[in-house]
């Protein structure tokens, strides 16, 4: 038999367009996660505003309210039961998507997902270890923090673009949601390995029974909301109870949901993750991650002076160096050096500038971000409120240089947005995408 050639390595195009199916759902939700980051940022603002303001006292006694019975763990704070209960939908959601992504998405071939692979864990990689190179000598306390900047905001950087009216290509924003997809799940992987305490085995054994049934439920393609609710929220109160992070629970219940549609039932279309994800990611984007950002976000700054204060802690200076410095060399590094070593070319459409805007995107941390500091330093520390003032500052320092590079490449973008857009043979399917499947 003929010797096949042998096939390079990664001889594919880094950041290139997917197939025009893939192309519309990303557009979706990338329309969905502007509108949430839009009201992420009223929110925030509404926060910052009230917290800082002569009622001050009212925001963070209305945070600290508590709620729930007591017997069973669930006596908590409104601060908390957004932090755990709420953003348990979100990560929810991260987990369908997680999924979809690795069964029928751009993750689910190694030449695809390779590059943006690496890039999330250079972003993850490199924040980590510039945070810690600021705070060494400075106590095991402040070290705790180290997974404060590694996680990327895709509703927030979003938002960033919609107010700069950027036009980003189609491979662009396909990578930037491929990246903050995989970001997510390093921090999922961060948060239940470092950040669990006082493990309840039993409990957390005992969260597998109504796992199990929900998802003996979803594999058979039972939807009913009153058998999987139920189910659900006994999985996320085990979880929490164990001392596994409840949020934990939303990632492996998006899990066991079935991606592809299911031939032998008849099914066609789109499968139960997507459907799931369609109904729910408005819950997600609208209200759960905007009131976690409410109840989180609002910090006493205490004027210029308590301003300056909070950055002078290095903790606030690690967190703000490795979101903007870190996240770019991270996420550009990793694609640049995995590109120039191997077959991989960037897309003939983009430029390296491109990427670099892109790494700097990466840097406009908030939702985890927020949750990781809690996580690490306890709600109303003084560590906890200057990482709360460095996650907005180095957010929105990275915001700001990412703005002036992509604004500067608003015009190319344009045309490319134009031609991928054009239909000469009107047959509904753009001509750039008709020879992707």
């Amino acid at each position: 038999m003929a010797n096949r050639p042998a096939r390079p390595f990664l001889a594919v195009k880094v950041l290139s367009r997917s197939s025009y199916p893939e192309y519309l759902r990303i557009s979706q939700i990338l329309r969905l996660e502007t509108v949430g980051g839009a009201l992420l940022l009223v929110a925030t603002a509404a926060a910052l505003i009230w917290a800082n303001s002569p009622a001050a006292d009212s925001y963070f006694g209305l945070r600290d309210v508590k709620l729930g019975y007591e017997p069973w763990h669930l006596s908590l704070s409104l601060g908390h039961w957004a932090s755990d209960g709420l953003l348990a939908i979100f990560f929810f959601i991260a987990g369908l998507e997680l999924k979809r992504e690795f069964v029928a998405g751009e993750l689910r071939t190694f030449s695809k997902a390779v590059v943006p692979v690496a890039a999330a864990v250079g972003g993850v990689a490199v924040p980590a270890i510039i945070y810690v190179l600021f705070n060494l000598g400075q106590g095991a306390d402040s070290l705790r923090g180290w997974a404060i900047p590694t996680a990327t905001d895709i509703a927030f950087a979003l938002a960033v673009l919609a107010v700069i009216n950027t036009h980003l290509p189609a491979a662009l924003r396909t990578f930037l949601l491929t990246l903050a997809v995989v970001d997510d799940l390093l921090a999922i992987g961060i948060i239940a390995f470092f950040y669990s305490s006082g493990l309840q085995p039993l409990l957390l054994l005992a969260a597998l029974i109504p796992l199990g049934l929900f998802t003996l439920l979803v594999q058979k393609r039972i939807s009913s909301w009153y058998l999987l609710l139920p189910l659900a929220a006994a999985t996320w109160a085990l979880v929490h109870a164990s001392g596994i992070h409840a949020t934990v629970a939303g990632v492996l219940l998006g899990f066991a949901v079935p991606v592809l549609a299911s031939r032998k039932r008849g099914e066609t279309g789109a499968g139960m993750a997507e459907s799931l994800e369609h109904r729910l990611r408005p819950l997600s984007a609208g209200f759960a991650v905007p009131v976690f950002a409410f109840f989180s976000a609002g910090v006493a700054i205490g004027g210029l002076q308590g301003f300056q204060s909070a950055l002078a802690d290095p903790v606030a200076l690690g967190i703000v160096a490795a979101l903007v410095a870190g996240k770019t060399i991270g996420v550009f590094g990793t694609t640049f050096v995995l590109t120039k070593t191997t077959r991989a070319k960037l897309d003939e459409d983009l430029a390296w500038v491109d990427v670099a805007g892109l790494a700097l995107l990466a840097g406009v941390g908030f939702t985890v971000s927020l949750l990781i500091a809690e996580l690490s330093f306890g709600s109303g520390s003084a560590h906890n409120d200057h990482a709360k003032v460095a996650i907005l500052s180095g957010s929105l320092l990275a915001a700001l240089l990412a703005t002036v590079l992509l604004r500067l490449r608003n015009r190319h973008y344009r045309t490319v947005r134009d031609a991928e857009r054009r239909d000469n043979d009107g047959d509904g399917v753009p001509d750039l995408f008709e020879h992707k499947s």
